[in-house]
This record gives C-alpha cells, structure tokens and sequence, in this order.
C-alpha cells in the first residue's frame, strides 16, 4: 500500500504563534526552554513536535546553519536523474509561522553544560533548560589517506547533501565516454547503510543512458554489505559488466587517494579514474564534541528518552547518537525524535511520558520502477534500543511488486518531509 502525507502523519493540529530573532537573547517569560541544534530528520521533527504539542507552555528554538534544507535521503536519485535538486529542498517557513518555532540561521559554536547555554557564530549566548543535538555526521580525519576536506571538490563525498551532490552529478556527466567512476566506501557504523550501494545503482542508471561504456569501481572496506544480495542481482540484471566490487579480501580496506593526479591505490595497485566520491568514515557532528558528550565517535544515549548519558540535560538524535541497533538514517532520526520529544515534553510540563516505540524502513532505488527495501521496529531496553522484528524485500520479486515497493517509498518521502517541515 502507498504511503501518503496522511498516512504517515496522522492528524496534524498546529498552534500557532508569533515570534522575532530578539527573543534568542531575551527571557523565557517563565516558560521553559528547548533549544534544539540541527534541523534535519530529527531536529525539525522535535521542533514541530514539541511546538505542536506544548500548545505554548514550551518555548522551542532551533538553530541551523542553512535556510533551505536539503534531504540526504533521495538525494542519489538526483544523481540517477530521478529527481531535480528542487524536490529535495525545504523551508523552515511554516516551523516559524504556523508553530511558533524560532528558528535562527547560524551555526552553533560551542556548549557550556554547566551554565546550559549555547554559543553562536552571530555572538548569542542562548539559554536552555532541555537541549537537543541532532547535528547529523562529521567525517573522521585521515580514514583516508590523501583524502581531507580540502580535497572534497576535486574527490567529492556528496555525504551531506546539497552542493556537494550537485558536484558529483556534474562530475559523472562530464566523465568521457569509457571513463572510470571510483568509490571508496565507507567502514561500519556509517549514515544509511545501504545508501553507497543505491548510489552506485543510480550512477549505473545514468552512465547506462550517456556513457553505457563507462566503469564502476567500489574500494569496500566491509566484507559484506547492506542488502547485498539485492544489489548485486539488480547490477548484473540492470547494469550487467559494469559495475566492480573490491572488498577487504583484495585490498578494499587498503586505499588512497591522490586527488591532484586523480587516482586511486588499492593495495598498491593504481588506478586512474575520472570520478572518484570518497565516503569517509564517519563520526557525529562535531557540536557534540565540544558539549563533551561523545565517547569514542558517537554519542551514547538512553533508548527510552533519547538522553545523553553523560549530561540528563542533553538529548542527542539520529546519526550522532549510539544507542543500540537502529540504522542511522533520516527514518530512524524522525522516529527517534517523536520519543524525544514526548519525554521532554513530559520532563517540563509534567504531561505523560509513553513508553519509547521506534521503527525504521529503508527503501532504495535499483532502477526506473525498481524499489527494495529493509525495516524493522524496536523497543527501549534499559541497554539500548533493541531490534523487535524485521524485515526485508527478497531476490527475484516480479516487476510489479518492485514498482510498488518504489512508489511506497515516494509516497514516504512526501510524509516525512511534511512531518518534519509541516
């Protein structure tokens, strides 16, 4: 069955509410405070929710660097020619408008735990009494040797989408006839497993229609993959002879990159390649670094609130957090931070706190019409979120089922952005 705005969302009663940048800096008028740093799948999804379910009893204010928002998730099919850029920009207009969010663009520079405030780039110093991080991912210095942030226009990671996705579809289009398109992949745990390996899907799909001549070469760390056994028979069906797949066992996990002479090495053996998207190892946004609440590159949480466990004042979302066996993706973050935004609500209003329920799907796109896709729901335990069931689409489903799995997942798109923009 397709998923529909209201499918997914459910009634929506909205309250309303004005409201100007000088409040950052002014007093909560004896409200309490959510300051919430981050405005993707988990961030605006908490924003809208407490908004929507204080009905004013909680002032809300989200902090993001960027005015328009573009999604990670279906950015691949841009990519594939599937879908324009456009589709996949949003506003934070009816945050703002419709529920009373205060939105600020600037960039969270630094957190003081002690004094629960949070600094920006523009100088505010914005007090909290819940903060909420959900900064997404920062990428791991020198995962790849020859490879750094600096080199990302010459060797783009398209990880954050936006320019950096327009650069890469730039890039492949531009690839001669017979060229070479590389990936390094990224090591486990990483945003969107299966998101490399759709990718790769819809660069296949649009070489296949300008350049059918054209290679594939992915340098994987992992023995084994999300979905593999799914993706490698839609690549021999759809893209049969293209598309290369070096794991750890022949040097996949023994890689460098030049960008200036534009090769790759893997375990001594180079490579020249027109098109090389280097996918770090990965690690959460560098925010939660600064509050101190990281251990290891992740962020440890409590599956049935969401909190920190290391600060009960912070409250961390989606690929920054550890907290058990959810993927990290833009599905797990926004229903991760309906908890979220049910215990806080709770923690300061003192309204009902139910117990902590989490599911997640993961569509990707093969071909045109061509839709797989992986979920599964889970519980809080007091270690982790803990997977209940699950399931997964099968090698060898008829076309019609696959078309159907593809427009459930366009169907999805529409609900999550709409319940995480309004």
């Amino acid at each position: 069955m397709k998923l529909n705005r209201r499918g997914f969302m459910g009634a929506v009663a909205g309250a309303t509410a004005a409201f100007s940048a000088p409040m950052v800096r002014a007093a909560a008028n004896g409200k309490p405070r959510v300051v919430i740093v981050g405005g993707g799948a988990g961030g605006a999804t908490a924003a809208r929710y407490i908004a929507k379910d204080s009905k004013g009893e909680i002032d809300v204010i989200l902090i993001e660097p960027t005015r328009t928002y573009y999604t990670c998730f279906f950015s691949n099919l841009y990519l594939g020619g599937m879908r324009t850029m456009d589709s996949l920009a949003h506003s934070y207009g009816t945050l703002a408008a419709e529920y009373g969010v205060n939105v600020v663009h600037d960039w969270a520079t630094g957190i003081d735990r002690d004094a629960k405030t949070v600094a920006t780039a523009g100088g505010h110093s914005i007090a909290y009494d819940r903060l909420i991080l959900s900064p997404g991912i920062d990428f791991i210095d020198g995962a790849v040797a020859g490879w750094d942030v600096s080199s990302q226009n010459a060797m783009p990671h398209a990880y954050k989408a936006g320019s950096q996705t327009e650069l890469l579809k730039a890039q492949i289009e531009a690839m001669p006839q017979g060229g070479v398109y590389a990936m390094v992949a990224p090591p486990n745990p990483f945003r969107c497993p299966p998101g490399p390996y759709e990718r790769v899907s819809m660069v296949a799909h649009t070489l296949k229609a300008i350049n059918p001549t054209a290679k594939i070469m992915i340098a994987d760390p992992k023995p084994k993959f999300s979905k593999e056994g799914l993706f490698r028979e839609a690549w021999a069906n759809h893209y049969d002879g293209m598309i290369e797949w070096v794991g750890p066992d022949f040097g996949g996990d023994k890689v460098s990159v030049d960008p200036g002479a534009m090769t790759l090495d893997i375990d001594g053996e180079v490579t020249k390649v027109d098109v090389c998207n280097v996918i770090p190892a990965m690690k959460a946004g560098m925010i939660c670094d600064m509050a101190n609440i990281t251990e290891g590159n992740w962020a440890p949480v409590s599956g049935h609130s969401m909190q920190s466990r290391i600060d009960e004042n912070i409250h961390v979302l989606g690929d920054a957090c550890s907290q058990g066996d959810m993927p990290k993706s833009g599905f797990s973050a926004n229903s991760q931070a309906k908890v979220c935004a049910n215990a806080v609500r709770a923690a300061l209003t003192g309204s009902t706190q139910f117990p902590a329920k989490f599911s997640n799907t993961c569509w990707s796109t093969l071909d045109t019409d061509d839709g797989i896709k992986v979920g599964a729901t889970y519980e809080a335990t007091d270690e982790k979120i803990a997977k209940v069931d699950g399931f997964i689409s099968k090698t060898g489903e008829d076309a019609a089922l696959r078309k159907a799995t593809y427009e459930e997942s366009l169907g999805w798109y529409e609900g999550i952005t709409s319940d995480m923009f309004g």
